[in-house]
């Protein structure tokens, strides 16, 4: 077992953690202040935009591909060359994230109708003005949470994990304070959230530099080019598009739900959240650690630790995603009732967001998945069989959401997004088999049976302990989450007790 490995996801694990929780919490504050309803519909268009491309160049293609060549550079260069390729890769970044943001901020209207086209069709003009005035204020977040990826990416390389990690907590806690405090004092209360995300970003930025001048690897602006700069744009450019194919087909889910009813995109909004959180501490830190250390067995040419870093992480993702995967399917109305459904949210939208939950809980195997696999090309330098794999998984995805988005509505979106992972993630297994890189082992497969019979075991108990929609409905905030809270415990209990019965012992894992 690689131990700094578990230490290190660990560390990603219980700072994600924070975040998420302060983030549900966050998430609480737009529910009860703010409803699901057109207004917010509109907030989170403006919202997802530039979170979709800080996913795509900020923690998805760009740390994906830099962290690689860092990694190599640490090994095999002086700490001068190091320090001068991290100046020249972020003057570049700097550079197209500054005319990217100029861009969009002035032709803000058109980037919504791109977007969400269904906005504009409304007779009514109000949800896409506001929408187009919200990203005109949230879209600089992109500039600013990009060049604190870019810091991070330097940290992780550096075994500094806790940091970057930590930093989404800044963005909850701006998002929450204006919520509660600034809306006050503006005309338009949910112009608040905007101004909260713009907040948000200065405060991760920020929060980062002392930690890289610790470490003596603050970035300088610099003069011309550098040959790394070309190897980045090499392996970014199709990475782009490969490791970013989950958020892509939200982004997709986001257009078509703003064609559907007012409240679609707040429905499937805070059903993703909540697919988020065992996502991000499960698939993402695991994802952040395993690059990284990816990166670093690939760039020593350790081919043994390569593998077992792999096998270990599928082995993580296995017993911890599953259980996740069942409670997010059975547990979803008790879950979003209990945590949004206080005064503008209503019982209605609570179902109606636990209805595309369970459809997105289903695929979190395989997102996690992904997650996993998509690094393993990416600390090899091959960007281009992620490609593959993301075209063939967002086309299903466009097919899919056609057919079952026209019958299901948000449902059919989620579940077109869940299947479309599937497919992602075992076109990855494909070419990381037939390329002789990785195969499950025996072990784990052994693994997997275990832990299947273990979570039907703990389906039985939920099915006969949980209480009713209708309890959780009329009971209060504190009896909802005491309610919840004893059995997702007492769930999870069973579940761990059923593996050590079936011989899967956790310290030895």
């Amino acid at each position: 077992m690689d131990k700094s490995f578990l230490k290190s996801s660990s560390i990603v694990t219980g700072m994600t953690f924070l975040s998420r929780i302060l983030g549900l919490i966050r998430d609480f504050f737009i529910a009860k202040y703010f409803g699901a309803n057109g207004l917010t519909d509109a907030f989170l268009v403006a919202f997802r935009i530039p979170n979709f491309l800080r996913r795509l160049f900020g923690e998805g293609a760009f740390s994906q591909a830099f962290i690689p060549i860092l990694a190599e550079a640490k090994a095999n260069e002086t700490q001068a060359e190091v320090q001068n390729i991290i100046n020249h890769i972020g003057t570049k970044f700097l550079k197209v994230l500054i005319i990217i943001t100029l861009v969009a901020v002035i032709a803000a209207p058109v980037i919504i109708f791109m977007f969400a086209w269904g906005f504009y069709f409304e007779s009514d003009p109000t949800k896409f003005n506001l929408a187009s005035d919200m990203l005109r204020i949230t879209f600089p977040y992109l500039l600013l949470i990009s060049l604190t990826a870019f810091s991070g990416s330097i940290l992780n390389t550096y075994d500094q994990f806790a940091v970057p990690a930590f930093t989404p907590v800044l963005l909850n806690i701006s998002m929450i304070l204006s919520s509660v405090y600034l809306s006050q004092y503006l005309a338009e209360p949910i112009m608040a959230l905007a101004w909260g995300v713009l907040i948000g970003g200065v405060l991760q930025l920020l929060f980062q530099i002392p930690f890289l001048i610790k470490i003596q690897k603050l970035p300088k602006l610099a003069k011309g080019d550098h040959q790394a700069v070309k190897k980045l744009k090499k392996r970014m450019l199709p990475a782009l598009f490969g490791v970013s194919v989950s958020q892509i087909n939200l982004l997709i889910d986001t257009m078509i739900a703003s064609v559907l009813v007012s409240g679609s995109v707040s429905w499937l909004y805070y059903s993703d959240r909540l697919l988020e959180l065992p996502l991000a501490l499960i698939g993402i830190a695991l994802a952040t650690v395993a690059l990284a250390k990816l990166s670093k067995h690939y760039a020593n040419k350790d081919t043994q630790q390569f593998t077992q870093t792999i096998d270990y992480a599928l082995k993580i993702g296995l017993v911890l995603g599953l259980p996740a995967c069942v409670g997010l399917i059975l547990l979803a109305e008790p879950l979003m009732v209990t945590l949004f459904q206080y005064d503008k949210f209503s019982v209605f939208a609570a179902h109606q967001s636990s209805l595309s939950l369970m459809a997105y809980g289903s695929g979190l195997m395989a997102f996690i998945m992904v997650k996993v696999l998509a690094p393993v090309f990416l600390a090899r330098g091959d960007t281009t069989t992620p490609v593959k794999a993301g075209v063939v998984a967002m086309l299903s995805n466009v097919f899919l959401n056609a057919i079952l988005g026209y019958y299901f509505d948000h449902v059919g979106l989620a579940i077109a997004t869940s299947i479309s992972a599937l497919i992602n993630g075992a076109i990855l297994y494909y070419y990381l088999k037939k390329q002789s890189i990785f195969t499950f082992s025996q072990e784990l497969v052994k693994m997997l049976f275990k832990v299947l019979m273990a979570s039907f075991i703990m389906v039985l108990f939920i099915l006969n302990f949980d209480q009713a929609q209708s309890v959780y409905i009329n009971a209060d905030a504190f009896s909802r989450v005491a309610t919840l809270v004893t059995t997702v415990c007492l769930s999870a209990f069973v579940y761990f007790l059923s593996l050590r019965i079936l011989g899967v012992r956790m310290k030895k894992l």
